[in-house]
């Protein structure tokens, strides 16, 4: 999920693609594209590669379809009803649908806004159900003094109203872990260990946690250990580099092939979304090769 600068500012400049991209105007590929093109037809399956829209959102979405099904990417995460006809043109999953929230602050965590939320659910869970999607995202939203018990009781009073349809139309409710150290504080679900706590309470298997890797490194590191420990209550894997947020290479702290080989080992069967911003002007290219990495 976005940091403060991110979703809600980087969504008002979408620009065309093509530029971003760079990508070649010849017909004739050379050897070497033809050599990464075959490579990227040929993932190893032992994931499920996803990307997030809001991350490149400076490449319209068709063009953002194309060159991810080129990579081996089979969905986009974070794309609401409007977007959802141009990913089934590309033949595309919504492997993380969104649009019933009211923001990431105002979440589940305080009564005020249940009335709300229970509206906005019961209106998409259908519509997900509808479309042939599975996940859908929701937040804690921000303490604003609240203990950990009030939490986790207002969660599970407003969630427990959503299981039902939920569980009818085959959706998973699936709640972000957000580090409240740098990018999203006061947030209340900013450790494992208090989303796993909210699932236990809520105890349906259409409730998961979203373990974004890079917000977890920042408030709780240890993440392998975390994801083996806990790994069934996690339903969707976010990436991208610590610190900073941007490629997962070399030049950030995580070793991300380490850390897929304990997502496969856990036989998770979900997708891992690639979230994070792009330094690389070609940012195609800094896709691809986090995907490779990834690609265990």
């Amino acid at each position: 999920m976005s940091t403060n600068l991110s979703r809600r500012a980087v969504l008002k400049n979408i620009v065309a693609g093509a530029i971003v991209l760079n990508i070649p105007t010849s017909f004739s590929a050379t050897a070497k594209e033809r050599t990464v093109a075959a490579n990227d037809q040929n993932r190893k399956g032992n994931i499920n590669h996803s990307v997030c829209r809001w991350c490149f959102s400076s490449i319209d979405l068709d063009t953002l379809c194309i060159e991810s099904k080129k990579i081996g990417i089979t969905a986009i995460d974070l794309v609401g009803p409007k977007e959802w006809p141009t990913l089934k043109k590309h033949g595309l999953d919504s492997a993380m649908c969104n649009g019933a929230e009211i923001n990431l602050v105002d979440g589940f965590n305080d009564p005020q806004f249940h009335e709300t939320l229970i509206k906005n659910y019961s209106e998409m869970i259908p519509l997900v159900a509808k479309a042939g999607y599975k996940n859908l995202i929701c937040f804690s939203g921000n303490k604003r003094g609240k203990t950990d018990e009030e939490g986790w009781n207002n969660c599970v009073k407003g969630l427990k109203a959503l299981m039902p349809l939920a569980e009818k139309h085959n959706v998973v409710l699936v709640m972000e872990l957000l580090n409240s150290k740098i990018d999203h504080k006061d947030y209340q679900c900013d450790t494992t260990k208090w989303g796993v706590e909210l699932a236990k309470r809520l105890g349906s298997e259409n409730f998961k946690l979203l373990y974004d890797i890079y917000h977890m490194q920042i408030d709780e590191g240890d993440v392998i250990r975390t994801i083996r420990d806990n790994h069934k209550y996690i339903g969707h894997y976010h990436t991208a580099g610590v610190p900073g947020r941007n490629e997962i290479d070399e030049t950030q702290e995580l070793n991300y092939v380490a850390i897929m080989k304990a997502i496969q080992q856990t036989g998770f069967k979900g997708y891992v979304a690639q979230e994070f911003l792009p330094k690389n002007p070609n940012k195609i290219d800094s896709l691809r090769k986090a995907i490779e990495i990834c690609d265990i």
